[in-house]
């Protein structure tokens, strides 16, 4: 009974969500945690997107049934009622978004109303469906949280969110397009436009190599500018150095085995950005100098 409400919750994405927000919150912290406020902003940040992944589960019925992996979910059995599901994620979101507001800050409120906008509106009702920058548009609501983590601590958007922002989101592209490509008939089935079935599976590499460049770019603002020392940047140029390497192996692979490349592309993801995230525990610095935007 208790089972297909977790799933509803789609218990995979709450992790990935779970253990960014935590890096977030690490970066901001520097080695000093107020482990009331992180369960406060974990447990928030967690409500709020198992809500908007209920909502979503509501929304994709019609494209779940026609996937392999997602065609046994609860509301394409019709195990759970649509009235039943909307009124879970509301009262998951209005105690998600009650925490954040009344016992972390306006910060953190604010963000995962942005994340949550984005995730269900932009995303979820409009984009998936209709164009091929669906995933830059899902990549918004997936940095959402490590910025409510740092955030959560210090109570303003500085360079190091805005690092934080960009860099997370910069991972969401080619970590998807992989999901993409190592389910590419899923997807053709039920008519998402998303890259690989849009333009094509060449393309996807390309594009996903560039964005892994970004990234690279992007997370070592965080050791240039002071807020990660040496120790998280010799961590994150040798994982990406790895995760590159992937990325160019892609080119080798015939399309008998892009497959087993994409499994092996998305699953180093994952990794990726477990270690960096959880790494910011013991390698946040405080910069010398600043820079506040609001």
């Amino acid at each position: 009974m208790l089972k297909k409400y977790l799933f509803l919750t789609k218990p995979g994405i709450l992790f990935g969500n779970f253990v960014t927000t935590l890096g977030g919150y690490f970066v901001a912290a520097q080695g000093s945690v107020d482990f009331l406020l992180l369960l406060l902003t974990l447990l928030g940040t967690t409500l709020v997107v198992a809500s908007g992944c209920v909502v979503n589960n509501v929304i994709d019925q019609d494209i779940d049934q026609k996937m392999q992996r997602t065609q046994n979910r609860a509301m394409v059995k019709k195990s759970v009622s649509v009235p039943v599901a909307l009124v879970y994620a509301l009262v998951l979101g209005l105690i998600g978004f009650g925490i954040l507001w009344f016992w972390v800050n306006a910060y953190a409120f604010l963000f995962a109303l942005i994340g949550y906008v984005f995730y269900v509106g932009f995303y979820s009702l409009w984009t998936k469906r209709t164009t091929i920058h669906q995933t830059v548009v899902g990549s918004i609501s997936g940095a959402s949280p490590p910025v409510i983590g740092y955030t959560a601590v210090a109570n303003q958007f500085d360079l190091a969110a805005l690092l934080i922002f960009l860099g997370y989101a910069l991972w969401q592209m080619p970590h998807s397009w992989a999901i993409a490509i190592y389910r590419f008939d899923d997807y053709k089935n039920a008519g998402i436009p998303i890259l690989p079935v849009a333009r094509s599976i060449l393309r996807t590499k390309i594009e996903s190599l560039i964005y892994v460049l970004l990234f690279t770019i992007a997370m070592n603002g965080l050791f240039i500018y002071g807020y990660a020392n040496w120790i998280y940047a010799i961590i994150l140029n040798a994982l990406c150095i790895y995760w590159l390497y992937i990325a160019i192996l892609g080119f080798k692979a015939s399309a008998e085995q892009d497959v087993l490349w994409a499994k092996r592309f998305f699953l180093f993801s994952v990794i990726l950005i477990t270690v960096i995230s959880l790494c910011f525990s013991f390698t946040s610095t405080a910069p010398s100098i600043n820079t506040v935007f609001f």
